[in-house]
């Protein structure tokens, strides 16, 4: 499989090219700093272009089976990852690509607590407030699209932290998976694992998912 990964240099997206590779298949790792081309994996072929230029987009996706989109905006620049996500949505829309996006874990509803996401659990953490308003609308953008673009969107769990790779996990789709001790939580390995999984074989097309331990 061809593919195209934007984020390449951070901490999910180079687990996933380093999964990607692993696996054989061709990847194109995508940083928006020139500088952050050192980080990439050797066997990636490295390129310049910024996920919030739609036509950046459809020429970085052009001839590709699939774009994966792993972008972090960094503090304070949070808003930056709703217009990075209609950018990615409106590229991949020209060229016929299908995308899958990393996003966020607050907007997940919480287990027995019908309606209410992580983000309205009372001490959810106010410093991630920003952070959390923009993974929300990141998703909100991928369902107002409709049949526009072919997206699947991957929330992590609560914890997502760099680990081991075990190859396993569960799957769930808008609930918060959580284990019997009440932890929400996958390495960045299994994370990049499960979007593997996901982008050889697709079972979330235009929907949301999640995965954790």
């Amino acid at each position: 499989m061809r593919m195209t990964v934007f984020g390449a240099a951070g901490n999910v997206g180079r687990r996933t090219v380093t999964e990607a590779l692993s696996r054989g298949h061709d990847v194109t790792a995508v940083v928006r700093d020139p500088d952050r081309l050192a980080d990439l994996p050797h066997r990636a072929r490295p390129h310049v272009a910024d996920a919030a230029d739609p036509d950046a987009v459809a020429r970085a996706s052009a001839g590709q089976n699939l774009v994966i989109s792993a972008t972090r905006p960094a503090p304070g620049r949070e808003r930056e990852l709703v217009a990075t996500a209609e950018a990615l949505l409106q590229g991949v829309a020209r060229t016929g690509v299908r995308l899958l996006l990393v996003g966020g874990a607050a907007s997940l509803t919480l287990p027995g607590k019908g309606p209410l996401t992580l983000a309205e659990e009372p001490g959810f953490p106010s410093e991630l407030g920003p952070i959390a308003a923009a993974c929300a609308a990141q998703l909100d953008a991928c369902r107002a699209v409709a049949s526009d673009a072919d997206w699947t969107y991957l929330s992590p769990p609560a914890l997502l932290e760099p680990g081991e790779r075990t190859g396993d996990y569960r799957l769930g789709r808008d609930e918060l998976l959580v284990d019997d001790e009440g932890r929400s939580a996958i390495s960045m390995e299994d994370f990049a694992v499960a979007l593997l999984d996901e982008a050889e074989r697709p079972r979330h097309r235009r929907a949301r998912f999640t995965v954790a331990y």
